[in-house]
């Protein structure tokens, strides 16, 4: 069976979501090979297994893991090159995007990114795209080498399919050119107790309707066990950290509910959260335009409804 290269999303062998949900995506096309950069393989192991894996590629140099993406791409081109897969499959974050270039270019293949589904073609390989703020959806396939694809995280959901995993050390080489730009310290962000952003089944976000008091939207996020997104003009005005923000030039989020609060629904945050499976505004605006793209809608004070449905929730 032809071979998919995955890349592991990781921190520290702590897998994340995305890794399982391009591992289930992988089985569609083929056999799974993880590609395992970094430290931590062992507490890794049980999961990619778990999720279908077959093969792992460990690439444990500091040539690669002691700088940013380039090495990290000649590495998997490398990889490429070795074993030809029917396609190389990445997370949809800011890292994987820049590294799929940079392979594609390297390997001579396509790149199809943000695919939010994959499936096997008699070519080859065909990606589901949401495009234009989430109004269209685009149906695109790779005519070009090892189809490199980034995979939207919350897009499919995982499965597990338990394998037999076998893992080899991979030596690579480096180019003196993917080496200029070197790691010369890394730091723990400060956890919140929450969901990552980009990976959480619920996100509660709030926006210039808040006037700064994100209280009960966090207070609502806790309840539910969700993510807190931000809109832009909250970022702006210094009510929420940037890292926080929704929106087309912030984190794109496709949750299974994405709860807008205080928002009015600007098409650049409509562009980082239209593909969310459920969709819940609170506005007091009853012509925000939020509400044109809503499941539910909920014309009231956001303090009120939002402390209303929590109590609610949590049964107080």
């Amino acid at each position: 069976m032809a071979e998919v290269l995955v890349l592991v999303d990781h921190v520290d062998g702590t897998v994340r979501k995305t890794t399982t949900e391009m591992l289930t995506a992988a089985r569609r096309l083929g056999e799974p090979s993880a590609v395992f950069i970094g430290t931590g393989f062992d507490a890794a192991r049980d999961t990619l297994a778990r999720f279908g894996a077959v093969k792992a590629y460990r690439i444990e140099s500091a040539e690669v893991t002691d700088h940013l993406v380039a090495p990290a791409a000649e590495a998997l081109a490398q990889l490429v090159e070795r074993t030809s897969p029917v396609a190389v499959l990445l997370p949809s974050s800011l890292d994987g995007k820049e590294i799929a270039g940079r392979l594609a270019i390297k390997t001579s293949s396509g790149v199809l990114t943000d695919a939010v589904d994959v499936q096997p073609t008699d070519g080859g390989v065909q990606v589901t795209k949401s495009v234009f703020a989430g109004d269209f959806e685009a149906v695109c396939a790779s005519t070009h080498g090892s189809p490199v694809v980034t995979v939207k995280p919350n897009s499919i959901a995982a499965e597990e399919a338990p394998a037999e995993l076998a893992d080899e050390v991979v030596e690579v080489t480096v180019s003196d050119a993917a080496r200029t730009a070197r790691i010369v310290e890394r730091s723990a962000k400060q956890q919140t107790g929450r969901p990552a952003l980009s990976e959480a089944a619920i996100v509660v976000s709030g926006g210039r309707g808040t006037g700064g008091d994100f209280g009960p939207v966090e207070t609502f996020a806790d309840t539910l066990g969700a993510a807190v997104g931000a809109s832009r003009a909250a970022v702006d005005a210094g009510w929420y950290p940037h890292s926080s923000q929704v929106g087309q030039t912030g984190v794109s989020v496709s949750p299974q509910l994405y709860v807008a609060a205080g928002i009015s629904g600007a098409i650049q945050h409509r562009a980082g959260m239209q593909t969310s499976k459920t969709i819940v505004a609170v506005n007091k605006d009853p012509e925000a335009p939020i509400f044109e793209m809503v499941d539910f809608g909920v014309v009231g004070d956001l303090f009120q409804v939002l402390s209303q449905a929590a109590d609610t929730i949590s049964g107080s």
